[in-house]
């Protein structure tokens, strides 16, 4: 099967070959031909599995045939997303897919200035992409019309509602024309979704390609017991010795990301950080470095572990583990895809074994433990009351390891790291659910405010 096969234009055919594209991934495969047909479609695909060009491609196509219009243009389609960054790789992403044809796409999202937003929407806009509440601001100052609207889609719309988002896009929905073609994609089929589905959609057909919570299989799982005190030496040990590779690093708190960052730096380990408090130009001038190859070590909050697609990852070290068990899923999620081999490692306290316990029973699988010489914990981690500290054969088991001593050139002031001796455990259980907005709003994400706040996501 390839693209043209599904009913691609000429005009997106060259430019999905000018970037290499030629074989269609499962959810371009089954949702093209749908929406190409003009049916609504439920889709359920994990960001990486091409998610974005199973809706841009049959949008810009479906644009395309009705480009008669002269003058400033309404927006015809809409593309709601829960953050900047996610807007900003769309909006690429369909800038790219319509490098051949003469339309216009925009984004809309806070932490910006809203006169070029006002400027761009002036000067007429065929695809709309934005976050939710940053649209309300515009559709309360009557910037932004959407009567106009023929399709429109929910994108990551699981992460929306994790977000509190729900009431902003209901204000939103009533906006647009009952007829329409409405396109939602989520990671999940939970109930809340469906419901949403039956609410604003007619007849969805239904197309899944992941199921809930899935994990590459090329993903290598580990932990290194370790003091909370003595965690960023041991961070900064295992990124000298790994001192090739890309590496992105998850942090709690914005603050603690910025901290991170600087004793990174003066470790001689250069850095970049993105989170809520940073501003767009910020955040996407730091992502820049971190895909050209600039700067090999980005350090987040969990703003990056969903919708952001960064090509060669091999390496995500959870520096402090996520307060909600699936946000482990997503920040993972970074590493070991379109089939390439990926490592998480996560540098594990005593005090945080409650919360390995919760991801390692929703993994549903073994997490080998290796305990780095020179770094053991005060106590024992613990994990359904048992300490997890057993000693294993020698011989690796799958992934590297923590530096060995001398392994690599140390930066100046990088404490020795000595050999790693390694033990293994696991834990077995069924998924733990938790409120993953409250998550979401302490690690820079909107924060929930209810209903009645329209402009609830200008930092998202």
């Amino acid at each position: 099967m390839n693209f043209e096969t599904l009913g691609i234009s000429p005009a997106l055919l060259r430019a999905l070959a000018d970037t290499g594209y030629t074989t269609p991934t499962p959810i371009q495969a089954q949702a093209i031909p749908l929406v190409l047909s003009g049916e609504d479609v439920l889709g359920g695909a994990q960001t990486g599995t091409g998610k974005t060009a199973a809706f841009g491609l049959p949008l810009l196509q479906h644009l395309s045939k009705n480009m008669g219009v002269r003058g400033p243009r309404k927006p015809r389609a809409l593309i709601l997303v829960p953050t900047r960054e996610l807007a900003v790789q769309v909006s690429d992403n369909l800038k790219t897919y319509a490098r051949h044809l003469r339309i216009n796409v925009t984004t809309l999202y806070g932490g910006a200035g809203m006169q070029p937003q006002i400027n761009n929407l002036q000067r007429g806009v065929d695809v709309l992409v934005a976050c939710p509440g940053r649209l309300l601001d515009h559709l309360e100052r009557g910037t932004a019309k959407l009567d106009a609207i023929e399709m429109l889609v929910l994108d990551e719309a699981d992460r929306m509602l994790d977000m509190g988002f729900l009431p902003a896009i209901k204000r939103v929905l009533a906006r647009v024309p009952a007829q329409r073609q409405t396109l939602l994609f989520s990671a999940t089929f939970e109930a809340r979704i469906k419901a949403l589905a039956l609410e604003f959609m007619r007849n969805p057909k239904q197309v899944e390609v992941a199921a809930q919570a899935t994990i590459a299989s090329t993903i290598v799982h580990r932990v290194h017991p370790v003091d909370a005190s003595r965690k960023r030496d041991l961070l900064i040990d295992i990124l000298a010795a790994r001192h090739s590779e890309r590496v992105l690093v998850f942090g709690k708190t914005k603050h603690g990301c910025d901290r991170l960052c600087k004793q990174l730096d003066q470790a001689g380990l250069p850095s970049v950080a993105i989170h809520g408090n940073k501003s767009q130009a910020a955040r996407q001038n730091a992502l820049n470095q971190f895909k050209s190859g600039r700067t090999r070590i980005l350090v987040a909050t969990d703003v990056a572990a969903r919708g952001l697609d960064i090509p060669d990852l091999p390496l995500v070290i959870n520096h402090d583990l996520p307060m909600v068990a699936e946000d482990y899923v997503h920040r993972i999620g970074r590493t070991g895809r379109n089939g390439a081999s990926g490592e998480a490692l996560s540098l594990v306290a005593p005090d945080e074994a409650a919360l390995l316990r919760q991801i390692q029973r929703m993994l549903k699988a073994d997490i080998a433990m290796e305990t780095v010489d020179g770094y053991e914990p005060s106590r024992p981690l613990r994990l359904d009351g048992s300490a997890m500290t057993k000693r294993a054969p020698a011989g690796k088991p799958g992934g590297q390891h923590a530096p060995r001593k001398n392994s690599a050139p140390r930066p100046q002031g990088a404490p020795k790291a000595g050999k790693p001796h390694r033990g293994h455990g696991h834990a077995h259980g069924d998924a733990n659910k938790a409120g993953a907005h409250a998550h979401a709003a302490r690690n820079g994400s909107p924060k929930h405010r209810g209903a009645q706040d329209g402009r609830r996501d200008r930092r998202a």
